[in-house]
């Protein structure tokens, strides 16, 4: 916005490119018009369900088991594998929007963003 280059400016940048990588969405988009930027869509998307804000090729298709006996146990992995990948994909939109706050001084310092999203991957990771 015309200010001096600063890391809060790269953490701006950082969160951009999360919500870019997160909703398939760029910023230059012909959605946003108006008031409607990325981050304010990926903001209000936190309040809907926020599958459908997704890029669809971050989430694997259920697949169907060969054998009959085993289809209730790959629901039950898909299931769970997909839970985890949601949960991977909101952390991220959360640190994204943290990170594209409009005043610099509402962003989060990169160190935070970077723990948070450690304990993200540790967590789905169950390391």
């Amino acid at each position: 916005m015309g200010n001096e280059v600063s890391t809060s400016g790269d953490v701006y940048s950082y969160g951009i490119i999360l919500l870019e990588m997160v909703t398939g969405k760029r910023p230059t988009d012909s959605m946003f018009t108006g008031s409607l930027t990325l981050h304010n869509f990926a903001k209000t998307a936190l309040l809907e369900p926020v599958e459908s804000i997704f890029d669809q090729t971050l989430i694997p298709q259920g697949q169907m088991g060969e054998a009959s006996t085993s289809i209730s146990s790959v629901r039950n992995q898909s299931s769970l594998g997909s839970h985890k990948i949601q949960e991977c994909l909101i952390s991220l939109l959360q640190a994204g929007i943290a990170c594209s706050q409009e005043q610099a001084t509402d962003r989060p310092d990169i160190k935070e963003v970077l723990t948070g999203l450690h304990k993200t991957k540790n967590m789905i990771l169950g390391s």
